[in-house]
């Protein structure tokens, strides 16, 4: 049986055949955080030459990418680009997602904002029925916490600060478990418009419009309208 690190590994080198003969000389790559991520830019720094330069979600994966050589721009210098490629804490059939277990939920949405087309990447691990198993990360303005977390406990969950942590942005998370996901869409609007909250690790309004899977038994494709 393959262990996780290994489906991650092969979940990363789908990215890379799938992306590559997608992209042209001249192309940006946004790249997202987490494990499966760093696997990604490990695999592509051989193949920096066919690629112009990349924009990431955070810090910790810039600094991976500039280790390798591979270009980093600044989001503002960019207008769009095809291709964004991340990872998910889980992923529905419809490609709705939960993100933020690193605390890059903000830059990984606004980056993902700006792409053509998501490409997700995760293991069968990360495929659930209905999301809401993995705690919802919700980044938050720092003096807002106690606020936030009141109305998160309104809907019905069960907040928790992420101690010693801040994100790239200076905010704060909270791990919200407990919630009922029927609606991700109408949840992720009501969480968003908490005052005090910068974003939540809902990606339901705007999904990903296609996820490789690694299973034991190979790579699987979820795109909209196949299962």
């Amino acid at each position: 049986m393959l262990s996780q690190q290994a489906l991650k590994e092969n979940a990363a080198r789908a990215a890379l055949d799938y992306v590559l003969p997608r992209i042209d000389p001249d192309a940006v790559l946004g790249v997202g955080t987490g494990s499966t991520v760093d696997l990604f830019i490990d695999a592509l720094a051989a193949h920096k030459h066919r690629f112009r330069a990349a924009v990431s979600s955070s810090g910790r994966s810039a600094d991976r990418l500039r280790g390798y050589g591979i270009e980093v721009l600044d989001l503002n210098e960019i207008e769009s680009f095809p291709w964004y490629v991340d990872g998910a804490d889980e992923v529905d059939r419809a490609l709705r997602l939960t993100k933020g277990g690193g605390g890059a939920l903000t830059r990984e949405k606004i980056v993902a904002s700006v792409a053509k087309r998501f490409l997700c990447i995760v293991d069968e691990s990360k495929c659930v029925e209905r999301l809401g198993k993995f705690p919802l990360p919700v980044e938050v303005i720092p003096m807002a916490t106690a606020a936030v977390a009141r109305r998160l406990r309104g809907l019905g969950g069960v907040p928790r600060e992420r101690r010693g942590f801040l994100t790239d942005n200076g905010c704060g998370i909270l791990d919200v478990s407990n919630l009922d996901i029927v609606d991700p869409v109408a949840l992720e609007t009501t969480i968003n418009n908490i005052p005090g909250v910068v974003a939540c690790g809902l990606f339901a309004i705007a999904g990903a419009d296609l996820a490789l899977v690694a299973t034991q038994s190979g790579m699987r494709e979820l795109a909209p309208g196949r299962s």
